[in-house]
């Protein structure tokens, strides 16, 4: 686990790489969130000490985005989406499995901190429907038998 002398010496560093420019507080929450994996409460107070923008701000933009997370998140991210396209080919099912397999509901994260679950309301890929998102990559025509797939392929890869 980091230390919270890690997260304001790091957050530190993201903002001095952008100029410590108050325009640039989206920018800088990306790169504070893609170092952790999520928004930690000790980088988001020296980036408003060191930026000069009141810390109400800097929660106000962490909060508005639902990229940003203010919780810690796994290694890897599980976006199930649950727009029209993929809820009727089946993306309930397919969540089911997902927490039944990992133990954990949306919004939570494995004990051994290897995957988060969510879901979005639409990820753009309705011909691929249902799409499973998974940090960067797009699994389309997802089943119920290539979940358990998915999830072993990241374990192997990942030990």
């Amino acid at each position: 686990m980091k230390k919270a002398g890690n997260f304001a010496a790091k957050a530190k560093e993201i903002v001095k790489k952008h100029g410590g420019d108050k325009s640039a507080l989206i920018a800088v929450l990306q790169d504070i969130q893609e170092t952790f994996n999520y928004l930690p409460k000790e980088a988001l107070k020296t980036a408003s000490k060191v930026m000069n923008v009141p810390l109400s701000r800097v929660y106000e933009a962490a909060t508005f985005y639902a990229a940003f997370s203010l919780k810690p998140r796994g290694k890897n991210i599980i976006k199930v989406c649950k727009g029209t396209a993929c809820h009727v080919r089946g993306a309930l099912a397919l969540q089911d499995r997902f927490e039944s397999t990992l133990g954990i509901k949306p919004g939570e994260t494995t004990p051994d901190k290897m995957f988060s679950l969510e879901t979005v309301n639409c990820v753009g890929a309705c011909a691929l429907g249902p799409v499973v998102v998974i940090n960067t990559d797009y699994h389309g025509q997802v089943t119920i038998n290539k979940v358990d797939k998915i999830i072993d392929k990241i374990k192997k890869e990942g030990a």
